[in-house]
């Protein structure tokens, strides 16, 4: 099961560091790490404009039902395929979406996200 994080916070790019610098910190004590994809966002904004109804509804489907290609997503779905390349392309910009080749997956099975106050 893939399980990706994605984390909300006007400080970002800190953010991240703490969390490098304490997994680095575990490591270095031994411990076991399990593997975890982050996705950073600087804002609400931010991430609201990669994560509409209409992708998340692709990403589940992807998840579900890996396509041979980007015309073949469109028609699974239903939609005009100039908006699945767009929205397919707006995802894998974050790693929300896999392409091998013209196949697309989606393979976080879960994705969480924590937004800071």
């Amino acid at each position: 099961m893939t399980k990706r994080k994605i984390f909300v916070s006007h400080n970002a790019f800190d953010d991240a560091i703490e969390r490098f610098a304490e997994v680095w910190s575990k490591a270095e004590r031994g411990e076991v790490i399990e593997p975890e994809d982050n996705i950073s966002f600087f804002s609400w904004s931010a991430l609201s404009a990669v994560m509409t109804d209409k992708r998340h509804e692709l990403l589940r489907h992807l998840h579900q039902h890996p396509a041979p290609s980007m015309r073949a997503l469109a028609r699974e779905l239903g939609r005009d395929y100039k908006r699945v390349h767009e929205d397919v392309e707006a995802l894998a910009s974050v790693g929300l979406v896999e392409k091998d080749g013209r196949a697309l997956r989606a393979p976080s099975s879960e994705i969480y996200t924590l937004i800071a106050m």
